[in-house]
């Protein structure tokens, strides 16, 4: 992990770091190229990529190359969350005291292309989904690496955008609700585009 004090960064590495977090911390959100341009006194793009390249290198910056608004910076991104003990959901336990471990989210914020959607209806509500709720997904890539009980995001023709079960069964696939009020949505393989998988469920209460 980097000492996030610009010891191992070149001056001009250091310089963009230093103007990005500030420009993120007062508009909490990413700097375009252009404006970065604009801040260094450049008048062309390729050295801005280049030293963004360096900072995401020595992981200092998270950043989809060509995508400036999805940079991060890491030290920001703790994803950890103290675990304060037990809570009973019957009889009562007793209160916590102390902290003895952390909840790390870093491996679900630090997913590559990872994306939220909001959850419209109660078809999911079996497994813990409800309306309302924001679901994490990360993209499939690859369909063939869909396994049975996977809960993803498809794009189905006449239908839109549903989260389902993934259940395939010989040639056909079965988008299946967590709710007994709903049917299977049975289809051909070439019948459905998958977004993403499941990654974990936000609540706001």
């Amino acid at each position: 992990m980097p000492t996030f004090e610009g010891n191992n960064l070149t001056d001009a590495q250091n310089e963009l770091y230093t103007w990005i977090k500030n420009y993120m911390r007062d508009f909490q959100h990413s700097p375009s190229i252009r404006q970065m341009m604009q801040a260094m006194g450049l008048k062309s793009p390729a050295p801005i990529q280049s030293r963004l390249k360096h900072l995401q290198e020595k992981g200092y910056i998270s950043w989809q190359e060509g995508k400036a608004r999805t940079m991060q910076i890491v030290e920001e991104i703790t994803g950890v969350v103290p675990i304060m003990g037990s809570v009973a959901a019957g009889g009562l336990i007793e209160t916590y005291s102390d902290i003895n471990e952390n909840l790390d989210l870093s491996d679900v914020l630090q997913k590559k292309d990872v994306f939220a959607l909001t959850v419209n209806g109660d078809s999911m509500i079996d497994a813990f989904i409800a309306h309302g709720d924001m679901v994490l997904m990360e993209p499939i890539k690859d369909s063939y690496s869909l396994r049975n009980g996977m809960i993803v995001s498809a794009m189905v023709p006449g239908l839109g955008t549903t989260l389902k079960y993934f259940i395939k069964k010989g040639q056909k696939i079965y988008l299946e609700a967590a709710n007994p009020a709903y049917e299977p949505i049975e289809l051909n393989l070439n019948e459905v585009v998958f977004q993403g998988k499941l990654l974990a469920v936000w609540r706001k209460v």
